[in-house]
């Protein structure tokens, strides 16, 4: 072989070693600048797991301080299904304990995930069992869920939570921003196997707890609601019913209740019906006889009558082609007005709201907060049902004066009669009083 030959080929074997070299280079360049990031987080989600440390839900309490809902731990069974050596054995042991279908069990157990639930919140005894079995990639987590110490006590108000402790409805969703607290975790590196490295990487960031909410509710005022209305439905037995006290000054729910109730520990064992609604603030009723205060009241602040203004009950009074009839045949004949609101007497009122006239009336109506939602803090508020003032006519005047023709809420008609209880100040009906940290600040009031 000539030497030209060899060094040709010298030349192409150190040429193609630049060139590799080159290629060697840039896929560096690209790996290293390029995609670095991509791959350092991959290279750590591999090694690093991340546990979840659930923070404890505020608790809520009643006007005084007396604990009405807290949360208490238990035991949920989740899965690394990296770490399950044999899933149908793994699933066939879990099977009687957590009542899943086996199939679906092993789907769980092969999913291509780090981390996956199997049953939340499972029972003590359950919890204990599924411990004693030390099936491997089978781990208990501790959560919370919530406990209610007074049963059905106040259900409506105080709500309940889903799964995820997140609440669905009354404080227990209205106050979600309050209640709910700050999660932890606990990062850990580990081997190619799952197994926790002896002194490496082990770090706690502790979770926050959320806030306590007081209510303006007192229990034992709660209680008695709840007994009476116990004896209203024994005794009538009515399709619902619904008891409120409020302080007429401030606003502030005593106690609320309704009928049909429900247990907030286990509101999936109620109808829908019964738990998704709050009937003291969502459900529309003529509140008839009731709502005359709000005409007696429009009338004497107008001026259009006094104490001592006589008016003259037949037995009925006739609005266009309707004969509206007082309760008492033969009606109440000559009476004062004072006797018109005793004797609860239609005629009366009739001719006293078509005295004040659609405009004067209606202003009352509203200023008196009819046709819209109270604001309570709640949720699922009903702002009840108004005819529109531009198509409201003398018979809509007259029957509305007795309280027909028009819909509202038990909250609407009890926010109105303490207008004229504390003075004529429209107050805005509500639950929560104040909001205090872990730490005993409070932080809203």
């Amino acid at each position: 072989m000539s030497n030209l030959v060899v060094r040709k080929r010298l030349t192409f074997l150190f040429f193609l070693a630049i060139f590799l070299f080159f290629l060697l280079i840039c896929r560096l360049f690209w790996l290293q600048l390029v995609r670095g990031g991509e791959l350092e987080k991959s290279a750590w989600e591999n090694r690093v797991r991340e546990i979840v440390v659930e923070a404890k839900r505020g608790d809520i309490c009643d006007r005084n301080g007396k604990t009405l809902v807290t949360s208490v731990s238990c035991d949920s069974v989740a899965a690394i299904p990296a770490q399950v050596a044999d899933p149908v054995a793994t699933a066939r042991k879990l099977v009687p304990l957590l009542g899943m279908d086996q199939e679906k069990l092993c789907r769980l157990l092969t999913k291509k995930q780090s981390f996956v639930w199997l049953k939340r919140k499972v029972d003590f005894t359950t919890a204990q069992k599924i411990r004693s079995l030390r099936l491997r990639g089978i781990e208990l987590i501790e959560e919370s869920r919530r406990q209610y110490n007074c049963g059905s006590l106040a259900a409506h108000v105080l709500g309940f939570v889903g799964v995820d402790n997140q609440g669905l409805t009354g404080v227990e969703k209205s106050a979600e921003k309050f209640l709910v607290g700050v999660p932890g975790k606990i990062v850990v590196e580990q081997d190619a196997t799952g197994r926790n490295i002896p002194a490496a990487l082990h770090r706690l960031y502790p979770p926050r707890p959320g806030n306590r909410v007081l209510l303006t509710i007192d229990e034992t005022i709660q209680y008695f609601v709840e007994r009476e209305l116990d004896k209203i439905v024994a005794t009538y037995n009515p399709a619902a019913a619904a008891i409120i006290v409020m302080d007429p000054k401030t606003g502030e729910i005593l106690a609320l209740g309704n009928r049909p109730t429900f247990d907030p520990a286990n509101w999936q064992q109620a109808p829908q019906s019964v738990w998704d609604r709050n009937p003291a603030i969502w459900q529309l009723y003529e509140p008839g006889s009731t709502f005359k205060i709000v005409t007696a009241a429009a009338a004497l602040s107008e001026g259009v009558v006094g104490p001592a203004s006589r008016f003259y009950c037949p037995g009925f009074v006739q609005v266009a082609d309707r004969h509206i009839r007082c309760w008492k045949d033969g009606g109440h004949g000559s009476e004062f007005f004072m006797e018109v609101v005793q004797n609860s007497c239609n005629p009366g009122f009739v001719q006293v709201g078509l005295a004040l006239g659609k405009k004067k009336f209606y202003d009352y109506v509203r200023a008196f907060g009819f046709g819209e939602p109270t604001g309570i803090d709640l949720p699922g508020e009903a702002r009840g049902i108004l005819i529109p003032e531009d198509r409201v006519t003398n018979l809509n005047i007259a029957t509305m004066s007795i309280g027909q023709s028009i819909a509202v809420t038990p909250i609407q008609l009890i926010t109105a009669a303490a207008v004229v209880a504390n003075g004529g100040e429209l107050v805005r009906p509500h639950i929560l009083r104040a909001v205090v940290t872990p730490d005993g600040k409070r932080v809203k009031k």
